[in-house]
């Protein structure tokens, strides 16, 4: 596993920041001064420590921020009221990073995006071309799972009517399940790190989360972005791990042959977070995709 423990101690120490966009009371850090914005979307399940490694190596050149998602961390989880749209639908949660990014001062961001994280930075993209510069997708979910699923119409509105039993039954499925999945995310022989195992929990964990998380369920539905991908302009690098057992290495080779400006790169001997158990691997490989922008190569 990689060694930076120096970049761990300086997200840990770095002063948490609150931005109200759209619905949320958004939670996120700050670290560098530069002109160029690198947005962070962590996965599912996660929270912002998991740029824990990248954010200070990455400041020396930029403006770096990394978000705790809707649902996740400590961003606030409001339940929605009424039959409006939801604040969870991927739609709006790709419109509150285009907010956001203004409201961070910048006309445009290079968004980072890992799993469902990354399949927001599409939506982010394709909603908001103007607001994205470039776009780094790590497993990205876009053929599968997240941005396919749908619940049924008769089977939703039955979950709608009972919410209050179904969001207690799924909280107490995530709760048994939480540890088994996250583990599978990595593939070294060393495992996922206890003590980040027992964080991401604790981050997760937080206030209505239960309630939160099956509003977000409640609201998700099939993007059908495989035919919009070739609108995507901007220059991409797809990061896949070779063992990812999440979102298969196929489907990232994929989204690279559908996106007109792209790069692919496989980590070795990696699963499902690249940025996590083979860090030093994985920001070299964006260290060289953001000097490729400041070049146009």
């Amino acid at each position: 596993m990689d060694k930076h423990p120096s970049t761990t101690d300086i997200l840990a120490e770095t002063e948490s920041r609150f931005l109200n966009v759209g619905d949320f009371h958004v939670h996120y850090k700050r670290i560098g001064s530069g002109p160029r914005l690198v947005l962070l979307l962590h996965g599912s399940f996660m929270s912002l420590r998991s740029w824990r490694h990248l954010m200070a190596p990455l400041a020396e050149a930029a403006t770096v921020v990394a978000i705790d998602r809707p649902v996740c961390g400590r961003t606030s989880r409001p339940l929605p009221k009424g039959k409006g749209p939801s604040p969870y639908a991927a739609e709006a949660q790709a419109d509150l990073v285009a907010e956001l990014i203004q409201a961070l001062g910048f006309e445009q961001a290079v968004v980072v995006g890992h799993s469902t994280g990354g399949t927001v930075a599409v939506l982010t993209a394709l909603r908001h071309p103007g607001r994205v510069e470039g776009l780094v997708l790590i497993g990205a979910m876009i053929f599968s799972g997240y941005a396919t699923s749908e619940v049924p119409g008769p089977v939703l509105a039955g979950m709608r009517a009972t919410k209050p039993v179904f969001w207690r039954f799924m909280r107490f499925l995530i709760r048994r399940l939480y540890d088994p999945a996250l583990r599978k995310f990595w593939h070294g022989p060393e495992g996922f790190p206890a003590e980040d195992l027992a964080a991401y929990r604790a981050d997760f964990m937080q206030g209505p989360w239960g309630q939160a998380f099956f509003e977000l369920f409640l609201a998700s539905h099939k993007l059908d972005l495989d035919p919009r991908l070739p609108d995507i302009q901007v220059p991409a690098l797809v990061v896949t791990g070779d063992h990812d057992r999440a979102v298969k290495p196929e489907e990232s080779r994929r989204l690279a042959d559908r996106l007109p400006n792209s790069e692919l790169r496989v980590i070795e001997d990696c699963g499902h977070l690249p940025h996590e158990e083979k860090h030093a691997q994985f920001l070299e490989a964006l260290v060289r995709y953001l000097e490729r922008l400041d070049t146009g190569g």
